[in-house]
């Protein structure tokens, strides 16, 4: 599958690390160009070095998906840097506001910080891409939302309440998948969202230390060790996803192969979640 997307020039935020670093170092393995997007430049350049070690084109962008203007202005050298944009993955994400390791419940600033990274930065990045792809009457779209919007863990999670602004915002990153598809299959726009699971990550190792800090049964465990049982304890296949197993189902969406599928989730959690 090396030749999968030969051709095609992808475009993905929140690229520097975890996740997104994953999707890139897939997309430029199965033969996409990519423009490598992130808050943190150097982060950004590390990936982009990955991505041309591949032996594809790669650039380096900035870009604070909060901030329209800013956004725009990535996608505009993107464009410009690549020659066109095939392929768009909104992944930027974030878990909660500062602090938010040391916090048993949910605060103002969770909720903001989350919808504004998880949902209008996701809005901003697909609405940046949409008149380009539009114009050329094609494109791919793939949002990374979470298995965590798709339905309440409660105490499954070990999170208290401060993990409810973080899958509420993913619920609505999934419900502005379905409009996005509507709105943009005249053009021959697919729109499409992938649900992770549980990744060891830099966001996850965050859920982990929370759980240390605020709950009892946990104390004195390690992070990796509360990861561990938390893969163990709900998900089927008894195994953690990785990054690269995200980047596989995003190719996917964004081949050929996908071209009758949008509108849709693909969830990539070893069965935590079966809806």
């Amino acid at each position: 599958m090396h030749d999968q997307l030969t051709g095609k020039s992808a475009f993905v935020t929140g690229a520097g690390r975890g996740i997104g670093r994953g999707i890139a170092v897939v997309l430029a393995e199965r033969g996409a160009d990519v423009a490598v997007c992130d808050l943190d430049l150097s982060s950004a350049e590390s990936v982009a070095r990955e991505v041309a070690a591949k032996g594809r084109k790669s650039l380096a962008l900035q870009a604070d998906v909060t901030s329209r203007s800013s956004i725009e202005n990535a996608v505009r050298r993107a464009i410009a840097g690549l020659g066109r944009i095939d392929i768009c993955v909104a992944n930027a994400g974030v878990i909660g506001a500062a602090g938010f390791t040391e916090r048993p419940h949910y605060s103002e600033e969770d909720w903001d910080v989350t919808f504004d990274v998880n949902v209008k930065g996701v809005a901003h990045t697909v609405d940046a891409i949409a008149l380009h792809m539009r114009d050329r009457h094609f494109g791919r779209i793939v949002i990374v939302a979470s298995h965590g919007g798709r339905k309440p863990r409660g105490a499954v999670v070990g999170l208290g309440t401060v993990g409810i602004p973080y899958s509420v915002s993913k619920a609505a990153a999934i419900q502005y998948t379905h409009h996005a598809a509507l709105m943009l299959s005249q053009y021959n726009i697919n729109v499409n969202c992938v649900c992770p699971g549980t990744l060891w990550t830099p966001m996850w190792e965050k859920i982990a230390e929370n759980r240390v800090a605020t709950d009892a049964a946990w104390k004195g465990r390690t992070p990796r060790e509360v990861f561990d049982a938390s893969v163990k304890s709900r998900t089927p296949l008894g195994r953690p996803q990785t990054p690269e197993d995200i980047g596989k189902a995003v190719a996917f969406l964004a081949s050929d192969d996908a071209s009758e599928i949008t509108g849709q989730g693909l969830n990539v959690n070893g069965g935590a979640v079966m809806n």
